[in-house]
């Protein structure tokens, strides 16, 4: 039982290996892991098949995504952020056997999440018109008028978003990362087939048969994540009540204490985010600003295809980032920081080592990767490919970062990761971009490099902060 006092032998081994006699910390990174990985890998395959319907649309289309991003990516972490603080409590309850307080942890971040939700849409509505008036380069009203209507779908499903996010969160604080896999693979079918009908127009198959499609292009893109998000959300509040969580139907009142808890963890959290995200935004804004208004057309949009193909190599690490939250928050509720911190190295080494092996083929297939992403469009190909493979060779070093930020955020020290984005993004890749691209005119390529260094660096200092330990006295 976790909360079972160890014996004699077990604090002896404990102290000399981080673990309890019997336990493998491979065996038990993977089995929380696998099903994470599993679901990063459908999420990704999802995101790549909504970039091969939008890279088929007009180079407007594409465009105006790549713009919009930014902002899609704002609202999504701060809804991680406060999935972030549901896992550090969740897993520090259950790893102390408090089943009350893990409860009470997941309903309040819940209810938080909604009231959240809620106002974000509200403010994504009103903002979505001067947003694209702000990012879209002058001129370009049609790339404008198409950013709006995608981000105007988008907002309307924010409150399912930050439920899913947020129950997503409590789940793998207890440990469960299969029923995350599950629901989101129903919302990922779902999100696929609204695609299909939604974005093209009707299709005649060779067979005789019409595929019915309403033809809404990019606004279509943004009405099928909202609705495959809303039943996500449904099917998790079905789901919960099946588990140590409890029903979660009933919506409660925010406790004040409980608030200071949740934000104390999910505001440097979201800090982080906003930062990072703010960062993409400046990153973004530069590229708009490349004298040659076809080539910065080009760039964004080649940014959009880039980002998404690089999630393949990503994808291992993040599902072990989200392991090594769960197991740093349970063993610190079982007073065992060192099985912690050998659990969160496991699982950085693993992420690492699977990144290298899967970045090296995309590396070298970078340029017929983008090419089949985005059609008849050479430019925007030929310079997503020179942005993956700038990130292909850091991707290592970005792996470490993101499992090891996860760690420290499973501790609930969220503080620490939000200086080292500050310090890489705002301090180094903004300014060094700026530099490059508009005051010595190097170009977007210049770009894709700082990006790259900065990614590396992120890394190395994630590694760092958390082999110093701070995290292991983090109060929740």
């Amino acid at each position: 039982m976790l909360s079972s006092k160890p014996s004699a032998e077990s604090e002896i081994a404990s102290s000399s290996t981080g673990l309890l006699p019997g336990e493998k910390a491979s065996a038990i990174v993977w089995k929380l892991a696998w099903p994470a990985v599993a679901l990063n890998s459908l999420q990704v395959i999802n995101t790549l098949i909504d970039r091969w319907f939008i890279g088929h649309l007009p180079k407007e289309a594409l465009a105006a995504h790549g713009t919009a991003l930014t902002v899609m990516f704002l609202m999504f972490s701060l809804a991680m952020a406060i999935g972030t603080g549901a896992t550090a409590l969740v897993s520090r309850a259950f790893g102390a056997g408090k089943t009350h307080e893990l409860k009470m942890s997941a309903k309040q971040a819940l209810s938080l999440a909604i009231i959240i939700g809620i106002v974000f849409t509200g403010l994504g509505l009103l903002g979505a018109a001067p947003s694209a008036r702000f990012f879209v380069p002058p001129g370009q009203t049609e790339t404008a008028r198409l950013m709006t209507e995608f981000l105007v779908a988008y907002g309307l499903g924010l409150p399912a978003i930050y439920v899913v996010q947020t129950l997503a969160g409590s789940l793998r604080g207890i440990g469960d990362t299969k029923s995350p896999m599950y629901i989101s693979g129903i919302q990922i079918l779902v999100h696929i087939l609204l695609n299909v009908v939604l974005i093209p127009g009707p299709r005649e198959l060779a067979i005789g048969l019409t595929i019915p499609g309403f033809n809404l292009g990019l606004k279509g893109a943004g009405i099928a994540l909202s609705l495959s998000a809303w039943v996500a959300a449904l099917i998790y509040l079905a789901y919960a009540v099946r588990t140590p969580l409890g029903s979660q139907w009933a919506i409660q009142k925010p406790r004040w204490s409980w608030v200071v808890r949740i934000l104390r963890i999910a505001i440097p959290a979201a800090g982080m985010a906003i930062l990072r995200v703010g960062s993409f935004m400046a990153f973004a804004l530069i590229l708009t600003r490349i004298p040659d208004g076809d080539k910065a057309e080009v760039a964004i949009a080649a940014m959009s295809v880039g980002l998404a193909i690089e999630s393949i190599m990503f994808m291992p690490a993040f599902g072990l980032s989200m392991a090594a939250a769960s197991l740093v928050g349970q063993s610190l509720g079982m007073k065992r920081p060192e099985r912690a911190e050998r659990l969160a190295w496991t699982a950085g080494h693993h992420g690492a080592v699977v990144t290298a092996i899967i970045a090296i083929p995309v590396f070298v297939l970078a340029h017929p990767i983008a090419l089949a992403m985005v059609g008849a469009k050479p430019d925007i190909a030929a310079e997503a490919a020179l942005l993956i493979q700038a990130l292909a060779v850091t991707e290592i070093f970005f792996a470490y970062g993101m499992v090891m930020t996860g760690a420290m955020q499973g501790a609930g020290d969220t503080v620490r990761p939000m200086w080292i984005t500050i310090t890489t993004t705002w301090l180094m890749r903004v300014p060094a971009t700026f530099v490059f691209v508009i005051m010595m005119g190097y170009g977007a390529a210049a770009a894709w490099i700082v990006m790259s260094i900065t990614q590396a660096i992120h890394g190395a200092l994630s590694m760092e902060v958390f082999r110093r330990g701070r995290w292991k006295t983090k109060k929740v």
